[in-house]
């Protein structure tokens, strides 16, 4: 037996529950934030484009900020919250999410949403890149131009909601997992 059948024998002998997104986070959409806000200095901010354009699964640092007026009227993401996109031109990049573990609170605006939890910020991250999520998605998403999943379609995405002893041990494996991945992509380069 597997340490990770060990954890799901141990903490979900039913079963893993699964729950709605809005039963278990709150969902709060971002405001404005155009590119002509963004700064090379400031409060940290996440603009939507750049989740499926500059983004991993998790950040610690933005890429860009504002200044602390214009960040005042922004949503407010802190340490392990996800800023999860609402907008794309197209449906792969629509809930494409990061989980930011920075240590001080940024900001985003329009076509985002930053999802409040209690959950492990990896784990949801992780799950936004799964099929099950790309099929719900899929199904919610409006728009052929501009495809748009909003905060209240999102509200309804159901989730695998383990105990957080097992989303820990899914974060672990997935993110040796990563590092794997990463490794060989390196070797392979050179």
């Amino acid at each position: 037996m597997s340490r990770f059948d060990e954890v799901i024998a141990e903490h979900c002998p039913n079963g893993v529950p699964v729950q709605r997104l809005g039963d278990i986070a709150q969902l709060v959409r971002g405001n404005g934030m155009p590119k002509t806000d963004l700064t090379t200095e400031g409060v940290g901010a996440i603009h939507y484009g750049q989740i499926y354009t500059r983004y991993g699964t998790w950040a610690t640092e933005t890429f860009s900020f504002v200044t602390p007026e214009t960040a005042a009227r922004l949503a407010h993401a802190e340490h392990g919250d996800i800023v999860i996109t609402n907008t794309s031109e197209n449906i792969e990049d629509v809930g494409k999410a990061v989980a930011w573990l920075g240590d001080c609170p940024v900001v985003t605006g329009g076509h985002a949403t930053v999802i409040k939890h209690q959950q492990d910020p990896k784990y949801l991250a992780y799950w936004f890149q799964s099929e099950a999520f790309y099929l719900q998605k899929r199904a919610l998403a409006t728009g052929t131009k501009v495809i748009d999943v909003s905060a209240r379609q999102l509200a309804k995405v159901r989730i695998p909601a383990p105990p957080l002893e097992v989303q820990h041990e899914i974060v672990r494996i997935l993110d040796r997992f990563s590092e794997l991945e990463a490794e060989l992509e390196a070797e392979l380069e050179a």
